[in-house]
């Protein structure tokens, strides 16, 4: 190989080390080794008709797990749930539903030592895809109930009274996500992303943002900001910025500055996972962060919505236990 193919191989062999050992780092088997008694959290409105009890009982009883299920109705309903399984002495709380649903049942096990553990079953399953869980159902079942599975802690932001796990948005992504609405994602899947966006693409409108970000001022103008957690969009080795760890301790703010046709698009496929990152983007990291906008802008938040602008975030280091695969070589 030529001297810039060796190169780029040592680089890429440098980054998989990185990787592997920033996630070693806040990762380990956990110590009540098999699980017992699982408290199984499901929302029976979240992505598609699949026999999801079926998949767990024969996952569950041969490893003479006792599992019991609740079904969420209405929003409040997952974190609830989580909390009473913790104060009831469950070893894990699983959940299967979207993002939004995982977002919820993940705030009521902040601060806990109860692990999380998710079967993905919405519609894009985002931070699944971040933490390497598969979306097979079958697949994602065995995973829990694997003793060699580790337990790895990941960050909470908190935006107001609210919780995420991967990010708020503001503006044109805000919009996009409050167009998708379930009737369209049951309908189109994610598909539905795609099609809220071109609907926001038509009429964008840019804000002036005023962003404190660990007491220091920051003001530009841009077509949305989001807070993030999670940089993942969905689809492997896609990121909104390098930089964005979920187990870093610190919240990635990110601003699209401009409005011209070619720049939405590649905003919308970043978002939706069809391309690199936008290179319209401007990014900081800290620990607090408030933004103000002019005009003030809707917001959502793991997908959904939650009011306007102003907000106010905060970080909450390692807040969660995720049960996760185990590491694996990724050195060629």
């Amino acid at each position: 190989m030529s001297d810039a193919m060796d190169q780029e191989v040592e680089k890429q062999r440098s980054e998989q080390e990185v990787l592997k050992l920033s996630t070693l780092l806040v990762a380990q088997h956990r110590p009540e080794g098999v699980l017992r008694r699982v408290q199984v959290i499901i929302n029976p409105a979240a992505g598609k008709d699949q026999p999801i009890l079926k998949v767990l009982n024969a996952a569950f009883r041969p490893a003479g797990i006792d599992w019991d299920v609740v079904i969420t109705k209405e929003a409040g309903d997952g974190r609830r749930l989580a909390e009473e399984a913790v104060k009831a002495g469950a070893d894990a709380v699983v959940v299967h539903g979207g993002d939004g649903t995982v977002m919820e049942v993940a705030s009521g096990l902040v601060g806990s030592d109860t692990p999380l553990a998710i079967i993905p079953g919405g519609t894009a399953n985002v931070l699944s895809r971040e933490l390497n869980i598969p979306v097979d159902l079958v697949e994602a079942c065995s995973l829990i109930i694997n003793p060699d599975a580790l337990v790895r802690k990941i960050d909470v932001g908190k935006l107001d009274d609210h919780f995420f796990v991967l990010r708020a948005g503001m503006g044109f992504e805000a919009d996009m996500v409050e167009g998708a609405d379930r009737d369209l994602k049951d309908r189109m899947w994610l598909l539905a992303y795609t099609f809220s966006a071109m609907q926001a693409l038509a009429e964008p409108t840019i804000a002036r943002y005023r962003i404190t970000l660990d007491g220091k001022l920051v003001e530009t103008e841009g077509l949305t900001c989001m807070i993030a957690n999670s940089g993942n969009v969905g689809t492997p080795g896609i990121t909104l910025h390098p930089a964005i760890n979920i187990s870093d301790g610190l919240l990635d703010v990110i601003v699209v500055t401009k409005a011209d046709l070619p720049s939405l698009v590649a905003l919308v496929a970043s978002v939706v996972g069809k391309s690199e990152s936008p290179n319209t983007l401007q990014h900081w990291q800290a620990r607090q962060v408030t933004v103000e906008s002019d005009p003030p802008q809707n917001v959502q938040l793991d997908g959904e919505m939650v009011g306007s602008t102003p907000v106010s975030a905060s970080l909450i280091p390692h807040a969660i236990r995720v049960i996760v695969p185990a590491v694996v070589d990724a050195t060629p």
